[in-house]
Parts: C-alpha cells; sequence; structure tokens
C-alpha cells in the first residue's frame, strides 16, 4: 500500500525536533501542503495526522496547511524511558508553532486536541491567529468509553509488556477488526470507513512499539484530571474552564448533533463563555466530525476565516 505522507504531501513526512516539556529534544512527524497563511490541523486521543486526510487537500487550495503527530502519537518519537506531566502537549504545541511559522496560524483541532489547542490560547494567545475546535472535551466528566477506562486503570508495566512483546502485531487482524468496530461506533454513516482507513488507523499501534503504552498514559493522566475535578482538587480542566473568557481570538466551534461521548450542549455551553466564538451544529454527525462530516467541516471552516478576514 502506497505510503500515506509520501501520497499526501509534496514533501512526504518531515521532521522536526524540538524541546518537549521536560527539556529533552524529541522528533516530531510532520507534513505541510499549500502556500500562504498557516494553517495546523491537531488530532485527538490515539489518532494521528491521517485523521484529517479528508481535509488537508481541500484547505490547502487556500492555506499552508501543516498536520503533526503530537509527541507519543502516529510517527513522532515515543520516549518511553520517562513520564509525562500533565500540560506537556500545551507547551509542545507552542513549540511546534513557532518552528513551523512566522505567523500566527489557525488552529483547527478536534477532541483532546481542541482541549489544548484552548489551553494554548489561554497560555500564549499571540500565537494563534484564529481557532477552530471540534468536539472539546472541555466539560467532561468521565471518559466517554469503556475501553479508555480499561486501559486508564491498567499498570503501566502491563501495557508496556504487551507493547513490547508487539502482541498488537501479531495479532493484528483482530486489532484491525476492534479498532474499525470501534471507530465506526463513533460515525453516524459507519460504512464510509474503508478498509484502507483502517489499516491506516490501527498502523501505528500495530507497527509502531511505544504507541499503545503513550496513549495508555495519556489516558491515565485523563482520568486523574477527571478524578480531581470531581473531588474538587487542582486541576487543569477547572483551570482552563475558569479562564474562557480570556480568550480573545476569534474562535469557531464546530458540534456533531448525535456526538454521544460529549453532547451538543457543551458545545451550547462553550459558545456562552467564549467571549468571540460562534457555534456550529453539524448535522447527522457523532463525535469523528472530522471523517464523517468532512464536507461540512471543510466549508465552515473556510468562511469563518473569510469571514474574519484570515484568508
Amino acid at each position: 500500500m502506497k505510503d500515506w505522507w509520501q501520497a499526501t504531501f509534496p514533501k512526504g513526512r518531515q521532521s522536526l525536533i524540538i524541546t518537549d516539556a521536560k527539556g529533552y529534544p524529541v522528533q516530531i512527524a510532520y507534513g505541510e501542503k499549500g502556500i500562504g497563511k498557516p494553517l495546523i490541523f491537531l488530532h485527538g486521543m490515539g489518532s494521528w495526522s491521517y485523521n484529517w486526510r479528508n481535509s488537508i487537500a481541500p484547505l490547502s487550495k487556500y492555506f499552508r496547511v501543516i498536520c503533526f503527530d503530537a509527541k507519543g502519537y502516529g510517527f513522532s518519537e515515543k520516549p518511553l524511558s520517562r513520564r509525562e506531566d500533565n500540560g506537556h502537549q500545551v507547551i509542545e504545541l507552542a513549540r511546534i508553532i513557532q518552528a513551523l511559522c512566522d505567523e500566527p496560524p489557525v488552529i483547527v483541532a478536534e477532541s483532546l486536541g481542541a482541549l489544548v489547542a484552548l489551553a494554548l490560547a489561554q497560555e500564549n494567545p499571540q500565537l494563534i491567529g484564529r481557532l477552530v475546535v471540534v468536539n472539546a472535551p472541555i466539560f467532561a466528566e468521565q471518559l466517554p468509553h469503556w475501553a479508555m477506562e480499561l486501559i486508564a486503570q491498567a499498570p503501566l508495566e502491563i501495557v508496556q509488556t504487551i507493547d513490547s512483546l508487539r502482541l498488537a502485531y501479531f495479532f493484528a487482524p483482530l486489532v484491525r477488526e476492534i479498532m474499525a468496530i470501534e471507530r465506526r461506533g463513533v460515525l453516524f454513516d459507519p460504512s464510509i470507513l474503508t478498509q484502507e482507513d483502517v489499516y491506516w488507523i490501527t498502523y501505528p499501534f500495530i507497527e509502531l512499539p511505544g504507541t499503545l503504552v503513550k496513549v495508555a498514559e495519556e489516558l491515565q493522566i485523563a482520568a486523574r484530571e477527571i478524578k480531581n475535578f470531581q473531588e474538587n482538587k487542582p486541576n487543569m480542566l477547572s483551570n482552563i474552564q475558569n479562564n474562557l473568557d480570556t480568550i480573545r481570538c476569534p474562535t469557531l466551534i464546530l458540534w456533531g448533533e448525535q456526538d454521544s461521548w460529549f453532547p451538543a450542549s457543551h458545545g451550547e455551553k462553550l459558545n456562552q463563555r467564549l467571549l468571540n466564538s460562534r457555534l456550529q451544529i453539524l448535522p447527522n454527525c457523532c463525535h469523528d466530525a472530522s471523517t464523517g462530516a468532512f464536507k461540512v467541516v471543510n466549508r465552515a471552516i473556510i468562511e469563518f476565516l473569510q469571514d474574519t478576514d484570515f484568508c
């Protein structure tokens, strides 16, 4: 099967070295297409740049589109010798922007990526020109799926053993089938997920050791955050919620009407809390909007950026 990076980006998969939140050099995989003002796509939990496959070419007609895999995800480096601290993705997103962009970009971010983008807009507003958030877990009260809960409760040493033994590789057909079922579960029309999609969505888990460990680690961080939030202990989620009114950049909120993970009422609540935002509910769309409603999402992004004079 043809390499997705080579088929999608003129220069294929490129590599960027940044200093991560702990001060170590780390390799970030990215690709870019188009010219003009920068637009960065940011993926969600357990995903990678491939999730934006249906938006890269259409938006590259208007912008310099950049996709990158967050540290630990996709084709980026997975440093297994050190544990992550909460908030590391916000710091690392800032450093990626500073390395790749000579002006504040548009950030288009989905799910966990949207939460990271909101935090960055609060901490470093000068780094963001416009913001598009899709199905953000900003008011999440629990992990949205039983499998996430299961992985979040598993000792990392056990997950690392499973990963190091390459069990996902040896049971690749089963892994693909299970993940295909789960990914179709967050699509309004499950039939649109092709076998090629399943191959690439699962590729890092099957072919790139360390992926499962890093996703498990992120899930455990998320679970701790939610628990601390419920117990009124210091947590990043509360900090982001309490400072939403400090975000001043024009923001588009996109939300799947049938999102069973984070209901559309969360999008309405977020829109009320931001000072310069607009909300668009996506009909016939569940949680995976970048796949399930990509045509509407692409059109909404372009119209929003034209209306706010970013194009």
